[in-house]
């Protein structure tokens, strides 16, 4: 809908002519319902100034919101062949705009020996981000499940961990004070904490104080996994709350997107963002697969999808995104690997081994890069005033030839540019 206006109208009177979508007593899961909710909640105006007449074209280049997938290890560190690493590296950038470290970031991996400490593979991750303008986040500094805290860790006093766990902290916000655009900081801690098994269940506001003492500006977010499931979103909000009451400095929720199975219930997906945005905090789905980790799939990792399977995720895919989509708290979908190569769940992957698409590539395609991408060519009216409906995120205006880049913040709602 392309609107020409007499006037410049306030931001509300602009936004008001988009579709509305209201609270309602049963979830907004239509299609007609998912539409309006995106309408109202991923769109902005931009109006543009121009002589009567002029031609006008808005080409979006890049979302706000997150569409975002795993950096793995074998791609950053030269293990995997170069052909892959190309590849990897040129489909990533034309289907995500942010990124997030799988494995190299985790104290497990970068210090598997105390005192020894290896950064490579992270920092090549940064690097290509940095270079490439994609925001990364740093998954996790710490991570208190048992089985993945080293046994040096283990055998030192209370008093040492106690130092250790400082030392780390602060290291790695002063390392990367600027260079990541968030952190997990303690993972899945309502199924175990083996630092607050040691340290009591308040230890965590000072891990994070640790890290900001590196980095005052660290964003620091929860993270845990059965809750878009339903299982364990009760005991998640009890311990957000615990930690937020202890003024704990965290910016956003983490909600992991694989635990479920062969399909997922898209009620229980939409009531636990709806309870969780009673924290009135960013929230990300920070590690999404379809098929889930309770699919028959991930028992057995050699099965094949066949056609009608194949055809079931693509739709799978195209709905849990389109519920994130809508709902006015969720900030970014990261998806937990795109490629066979180097996915856990390698059948939940966009891309087979050899790069040949799956019908879920297609639909990721048509769904985050056509559907919800602006696209606008026209005219403006006699009166020189056009009002274009915009995706939140970064466009190209031109008009009659000229061009500027605007970037439209859902925060702000709707831009102005003049080219009178």
């Amino acid at each position: 809908m392309i609107l020409s206006i007499k006037s410049f109208c306030p931001i509300p009177v602009l936004l008001s002519i988009l579709p509305i979508w209201s609270a309602m007593a049963a979830p907004p899961l239509s299609d007609a319902e998912l539409d309006a909710a995106i309408a109202r909640n991923r769109q902005g105006v931009i109006v543009i100034r121009a002589k009567p007449g002029a031609a006008v074209s808005v080409t979006q280049l890049r979302h706000e919101f997150w569409f975002g997938a795993t950096l793995p290890n074998s791609v950053f560190s030269g293990r995997a062949a170069a052909g892959d690493i190309a590849k990897f590296k040129e489909i990533f950038l034309s289907h995500f705009n942010a990124g997030v470290t799988e494995v190299a970031f985790k104290w497990h991996d970068l210090e598997k020996e105390k005192g020894k400490i290896d950064f490579s593979t992270l920092d090549a991750m940064l690097e290509w981000a940095g270079a490439n303008s994609i925001p990364l986040r740093g998954h996790c500094i710490f991570w208190g499940i048992p089985n993945r805290v080293m046994d040096w860790q283990k055998q030192l006093s209370d008093e040492a961990l106690r130092l250790v766990v400082r030392q780390h902290a602060r290291m790695i916000g002063a390392r990367y004070r600027g260079r990541f655009a968030e952190y997990d900081l303690n993972n899945e801690m309502i199924h175990a904490n083996y630092y607050a098994d040691r340290f009591g269940p308040d230890f965590i506001k000072q891990m994070a104080l640790w890290v900001k003492e590196g980095d005052p500006d660290a964003v620091l977010y929860f993270n845990d996994y059965d809750i878009a499931t339903g299982r364990r979103l009760d005991d998640y909000v009890k311990d957000i709350r615990r930690v937020l009451d202890l003024g704990t400095p965290m910016a956003g929720i983490g909600v992991q997107g694989h635990l479920h199975g062969d399909s997922f219930d898209a009620e229980a997906l939409w009531n636990s963002l709806e309870v969780l945005s009673q924290f009135k905090l960013p929230i990300r789905i920070t590690e999404f697969n379809f098929p889930g980790q309770r699919s028959k799939f991930y028992k057995d990792r050699n099965a094949e999808m066949t056609p009608d399977e194949e055809r079931a995720k693509a739709e799978a895919l195209t709905r849990y995104f389109r519920i994130c989509f809508a709902h006015p708290s969720v900030t970014g979908i990261m998806m937990w690997g795109f490629w066979e190569g180097a996915n856990w769940i390698r059948q939940s992957s966009l891309y087979k081994r050899d790069w040949t698409p799956a019908p879920a590539a297609q639909a990721y395609k048509d769904l985050v890069l056509k559907k919800w991408w602006t696209n606008y060519r026209g005219t403006a009216g006699p009166d020189g005033l056009l009002a274009v409906p915009a995706y939140y995120g970064r466009h190209r205006v031109m008009v009659d030839g000229k061009e500027t880049v605007v970037d439209l913040k859902r925060a702000e709602g709707s831009r102005v540019i003049s080219f009178q």
